[in-house]
């Protein structure tokens, strides 16, 4: 034992180094006004209400938490906002959730009869593999605490611990709905091809139940239908606007699925998510892929963009079963890269390639113009007033029971009584808003005796409820 951890310390530095650095990107992005209110503003508010013992209605969605992913993880990290709330928290358990991914990975070289050298090397290739570093640095989403709890979930079930492979499968579960169709289709991996019956049969069974219990019960009663088609389905519109019309047109025209899975989009999708790890890959090592499917099929079939962009979130669910398919094939010796050196050479490279760390030096720059005049004004909004307010504001003034942002259509006259304040950044309106819009509804506050302007500086407007 005591060897082993020996072994494990060039692991565990390089962990705790990788989670300081991920806490570290996405606070300083969330600084420069980077972040918005989709999703940390959502996420952020819907934790702090919880912490309060307030409904967890999010002003953003019109809805309860839960009729969003039925992600019940939200609870539990509300114990930390009652230690001191903050938006902090969320990057840290997001960060550490991420960079703690490579501990499983490690024990499973290790379990595989790996080097030492080679599991340190597997180590780097999670923590360098971009979509990690990528999904960390766009705000704030659950999926990235089920990343080791689907790692851990491998490791226990290939060492016969059946307790912590359902505590394992019991946090997967919890962090969004859809994950557990990945749930189910590892179980089919375990129960195929890894011959471990009650593994397989437990992950079979719980994904296929909670994947009803969550769609058929918690995000019907605590959301809407209509919630679910915006949120969601509108993303496979092409596909019908319910489950039942989804399955119908799969069924009835095959081909509209084919044309829409074998495009280049898709292809280049595939060829970017697979390039850090191709060395490690064979086609007799796939099976542990198995697991990948419902996420892979899930953004191919999607039409918007960001699910087959890898600055998203939505590729997470993958990395568990690509690092455990370059395990198994480096244990075999079926790959085009075995030494150290060489292994974290490519990685480094397809990490310097494709992870999104320069957007520092362009994209998170672009709101320093008016920084200091946007900070002065967040100071002068009151813990509780209700907020209108951009898109990029937002999860800085998220906690409270009701804050929107304002849309180029939005809001009507009547609505402008419901806030107590109105905070508007008319040099950078956000992505749901226009330069000309804002500055439109600052020269009708300006008119209008209910409100009245109490910061005014580089383009940053606050106005106050009398």
């Amino acid at each position: 034992m005591g060897k082993k951890l020996i072994q494990l310390g060039s692991a565990s530095w390089m962990i705790g180094v990788s989670a300081l650095i991920l806490f570290a990107s996405s606070g300083l992005r969330h600084e420069l006004f980077n972040s918005g209110a989709w999703d940390l503003g959502i996420f952020d508010q819907a934790v702090y209400l919880i912490s309060q013992g307030q409904p967890p209605i999010s002003s953003f969605l019109g809805f309860h938490i839960l009729g969003d992913h039925a992600a019940w993880i939200l609870y539990p990290l509300a114990l930390l906002y009652k230690i001191y709330p903050s938006v902090y928290w969320l990057f840290a358990v997001q960060s550490v959730s991420l960079a703690l991914g490579a501990l499983p990975t490690w024990y499973l070289a290790r379990q595989a009869g790996l080097k030492e050298s080679q599991a340190v090397a597997m180590v780097a290739v999670y923590l360098l593999y971009p979509v990690v570093y990528n999904a960390n640095l766009f705000d704030f989403h659950p999926d990235a605490i089920a990343i080791p709890a689907l790692l851990a979930a491998v490791l226990a079930a290939r060492l016969n611990q059946v307790g912590w492979f359902c505590l394992s499968i019991f946090i997967v579960l919890g962090c969004k709905a859809v994950l557990s169709l990945t749930v189910a289709a590892m179980g089919i991996w375990l129960l195929v091809f890894e011959k471990r019956r009650l593994y397989g049969a437990i992950a079979l069974i719980t994904g296929i139940a909670w994947f009803l219990i969550a769609n058929k019960g918690i995000i019907p009663f605590f959301g809407s239908e209509a919630a679910l088609l915006e949120r969601h389905f509108y993303r496979y519109s092409y596909l019908g606007n319910s489950f039942p019309e989804m399955v119908k047109i799969l069924l009835s025209q095959p081909e509209l699925i084919l044309r829409k899975v074998f495009s280049l989009t898709n292809l280049e999708y595939l060829v970017l998510l697979l390039a850090p790890v191709i060395w490690g890959l064979s086609l007799q090592g796939l099976t542990p892929l198995v697991g990948a499917i419902p996420c892979l099929v899930l953004n191919m079939l999607a039409n918007h963009p960001s699910q087959k962009n890898l600055i998203f979130h939505y590729s997470l669910p993958v990395i568990p079963f690509l690092m455990v398919a370059v395990i198994d094939n480096l244990a075999v010796g079926k790959t085009w890269l075995r030494t150290q050196k060489a292994i974290i050479l490519w990685s480094l490279v397809g990490f310097l390639a494709l992870a999104k760390f320069g957007f520092f030096a362009s994209q998170h720059l672009k709101y320093l113009d008016n920084w200091q005049a946007t900070r002065e004004a967040i100071a002068l909004v009151s813990s509780s007033g209700n907020v209108l307010t951009t898109e990029h504001i937002a999860p800085h003034l998220s906690h409270r029971k009701l804050i929107k942002c304002k849309f180029a259509n939005f809001p009507s006259a009547y609505e402008l009584n419901t806030f107590d304040y109105i905070f508007l950044n008319v040099r950078h309106p956000g992505w749901s808003d226009t330069s000309e819009s804002a500055m439109g509804l600052v020269n009708k506050l300006k008119n209008q005796s209910i409100f009245k302007l109490k910061y005014q500086r580089d383009d940053v407007f606050l106005f106050v409820k009398n």
